[in-house]
């Protein structure tokens, strides 16, 4: 899946510099008794890179995502720790520290999250034209409506989508076309992180993969990061550039996709490496024979 990228891109990762920091996050949902769901996590993030964080379900993946993005709700609450943006003109934001208007303005504006089932994230009543036109409203007040409207088009030309697909609903469109408008709103402010969780888990394996290509071409043509966030390893080992094994709330094992598959550290990692069937060498398993009974051999 990873292809060729292009000398510009390979010198953003080459060049290591950091655009997202977590330091020692702990995130606690206060119900009783406490539930830690992310205990003391550190992760850094760097310009251009595609970093998978893999787990099992209910390991914290998507709670250790909205805390990333300043999206948590009561019960959960960020009990300790701090997300700093290293901004691309040489600022540091203090993600945990902004209020209000602060934190209106840098959602989506710099970094940006496409949900976990976001084919039904879209509004249903409303078209897809009237809900990326709201996503201009919202961040870029002084864009004209003929502005609005060659900024939607162009990001529906981005993601593969026809422009003629702007004046449709939700449901008019396939999974595929709706994950697609997903992605696009995700970029509409070009933000510098993009966090996706389980993007492609509801689609089929042909526009999954149609899906992920768009994703690393996109990823290409405007250098920002992404946190991809599944349960899918190889998928990841096949995309990223590095890989976070989560595990009850805790990062365990964090190297680059390569050294994760030859050289898993962590006997969780080796667990879930094993886990999923090769495709190659003898079959075996519970098989119908050719007369019509059945065999356990293959």
């Amino acid at each position: 899946m990873k292809p060729l990228t292009t000398p510009a891109h390979d010198a953003y990762l080459a060049a290591r510099t950091p655009v997202l920091t977590a330091d020692h996050m702990t995130i606690e949902y206060e119900v009783t008794p406490p539930v830690r769901a992310v205990k003391d996590v550190s992760l850094t993030l760097h310009r251009g890179e595609i970093l998978g964080l893999a787990g099992e379900s209910g390991c914290g993946k998507t709670t250790l995502a909205y805390g990333l993005n300043r999206l948590l709700k009561p019960p959960a609450m960020l009990h300790d720790g701090q997300v700093t943006l290293h901004d691309k003109d040489g600022t540091d934001i203090d993600v945990t520290g902004l209020v209000d208007d602060e934190l209106r303005r840098f959602r989506w504006d710099k970094v940006s999250m496409v949900f976990q089932g976001a084919m039904n994230a879209l509004n249903p009543v409303i078209s897809i034209k009237a809900q990326l036109f709201d996503v201009f409203s919202t961040h870029r007040p002084d864009m004209t409506k003929a502005e609005k409207k060659a900024a939607a088009e162009e990001l529906l030309e981005m993601v593969g989508v026809d422009k003629s697909r702007l004046t449709a609903y939700p449901h008019e469109l396939s999974g595929g076309m709706r994950q697609r408008i997903m992605i696009a709103m995700a970029l509409a402010l070009r933000p510098q992180v993009m966090i996706m969780d389980e993007p492609t888990t509801a689609l089929d394996v042909v526009v999954q993969r149609g899906i992920l290509r768009e994703i690393m071409r996109l990823r290409e043509q405007f250098h920002f990061a992404v946190i991809f966030i599944t349960h899918d390893l190889p998928m990841l080992l096949e995309i990223s550039d590095r890989v976070a094994i989560m595990k009850e709330g805790e990062i365990v094992e964090i190297n680059t996709a390569e050294e994760i598959y030859e050289n898993p550290q962590h006997d969780y990692t080796r667990k879930l490496l094993s886990s999923f069937p090769s495709l190659l060498g003898e079959r075996g398993g519970f098989v119908r024979s050719h007369e019509g009974g059945t065999s356990d051999d293959a």
